[in-house]
């Protein structure tokens, strides 16, 4: 049965770079995947490219591209990513570039556009699924609108030829299952198997997390040479069975246990899985270790889409005003305690307006809270922090700097002060019929 190797180069923004190469060299894979693409992070991405229409993809995709388009060049490896974010013909033309600057040749570059959807939202008649209110209810505070395509047009992209895909806000497990309608052909109506082809892709799509990395707890889990961890890769036969694995001598491992914290992160219903292209069924999935870092995952199984897509929307929620000060040696937690309450008192005084505060001691309380925190042994250091919610910058600024006046106007010996003022971004979601969704595939060659 034929079978390809699909690698995981990524499972956030910023994640490390080396392990990508690594698979890229020495995994044997076909297709390697960066999963670069939270819900906020492209809300923030559209802010950029409203400062700067040239911007809005991600920050590391010059360094993540000149890291790895030689190697896969070499090695017929093609690259798939959701780095585009807010402008993926910007980061199609700026890979492109690099290319051109490593001396690569006859390499083609598609970015796949259509998730922004802010115009279909804004004119529309949509609710927001967390509150029930109107999208048009953000009035100007409404950022961006990014629906979630599905793996179709990757497919096509890899169908025109194309060596690296570049989308925006494309569903994680569609980037790995994209390469998998291309090489075996799947009609887009197999539930079946587009139902295990998310699998496949939702155990990957987190990088490190299955290998060992956000499962290692020291004494309970340990995972072994963490510094060093590997990113996974799988192999997937053409009836979507797979066997998870990654580079032999790489650092971390996959184990059934791995796999099965993966295979439930961030699901709600095992047996109702909602993506674009399908409707997943992970509550059949059977784990089986197979050897050395290599666990087979089978039983996985698919009904159709539900005709909807899930839209992202960004919003300037409001303004966070955040100041920490440290305290150290004897009675410092008396002093960070003092410390909190002049800042309190403070804030009431000057009148400084707020929706929500919170005032903490890293270490101590910020966490688990006072309740649980209580009766702990008193640490011999402690860092305060003072972060309020406002409505406008100009507040925020003013929390922030009434813990910097601790330096002169506090408890003895505070020392390394930071102190920020910043607009949050929020994220809400909608749902839109697919049908209002037009993509496009735009090709870049060099």
């Amino acid at each position: 049965m034929k079978s390809i190797r699909i690698g995981a180069g990524a499972g956030f923004s910023g994640d490390r770079i080396e392990p990508a190469l690594e698979v890229a060299e020495k995994g044997d894979v076909r297709y390697l995947v960066f999963e670069c693409l939270a819900e906020r992070t492209i809300a923030l991405a559209q802010q950029a490219r409203m400062r700067d229409p040239a911007l809005g993809y991600d920050p590391l995709l010059g360094a993540r591209m000149r890291a790895v388009l030689g190697i896969c060049a070499a090695k017929g490896v093609r690259i798939i990513t959701n780095m585009g974010a807010a402008n993926p013909v910007a980061a199609a033309e700026r890979t492109a570039q690099i290319a051109r600057e490593l001396g690569l040749r006859r390499l083609k570059v598609a970015a796949v556009t259509g998730d922004d959807v802010l115009e279909a939202v804004r004119s529309g008649d949509y609710a927001l699924d967390e509150t029930g209110q109107s999208v048009r209810s953000l009035g100007d505070r409404l950022v961006s609108a990014n629906a979630y395509i599905g793996a179709g047009p990757i497919a096509q992209a890899l169908a025109s030829g194309a060596d690296v895909v570049i989308t925006g806000r494309a569903a994680d497990p569609a980037m790995f299952l994209a390469p998998l309608i291309h090489e075996f052909g799947w009609p887009m109506d197999d539930w079946t198997r587009l139902g295990r082809g998310n699998v496949v892709g939702h155990l990957l799509e987190c990088a490190g997390q299955v290998t060992g990395g956000y499962f290692a707890d020291p004494g309970v889990k340990d995972v072994p040479d963490l510094a060093r961890l590997g990113f996974p890769i799988a192999e997937v036969a053409e009836d979507g069975t797979a066997v998870i694995t990654k580079v032999p001598g790489s650092g971390g491992m996959v184990t059934a246990a791995t796999c099965k914290e993966q295979l439930l992160y961030e699901v709600h219903d095992p047996a109702r899985y909602l993506q674009p292209d399908v409707v997943a069924d992970f509550s059949k999935v059977k784990v089986t270790q197979e050897g050395l870092d290599r666990v087979r995952i089978e039983g996985g199984d698919g009904r159709p889409r539900t005709g909807t897509l899930k839209v992202s929307v960004g919003y300037v929620d409001s303004y966070v005003g955040e100041g920490q000060i440290s305290y150290a040696g004897p009675a410092a937690l008396a002093r960070g305690r003092l410390a909190l309450e002049i800042v309190a008192e403070r804030l009431r005084m000057t009148g400084v307006q707020t929706s929500e505060l919170r005032f903490e001691l890293i270490g101590v309380d910020a966490i688990l809270g006072p309740k649980l925190s209580a009766g702990a042994p008193e640490p011999r250091e402690v860092r305060v922090r003072v972060a309020g919610r406002t409505d406008s910058l100009d507040e925020a600024t003013r929390i922030a700097n009434e813990v910097e006046s601790l330096y002169l106007n506090g408890p003895a010996s505070g020392g390394g002060v930071t102190k920020s003022a910043r607009e949050i971004v929020g994220i809400r979601s909608t749902l839109l019929p697919e049908h209002k969704l037009t993509t496009a595939i735009h090709i870049v060659e060099v």
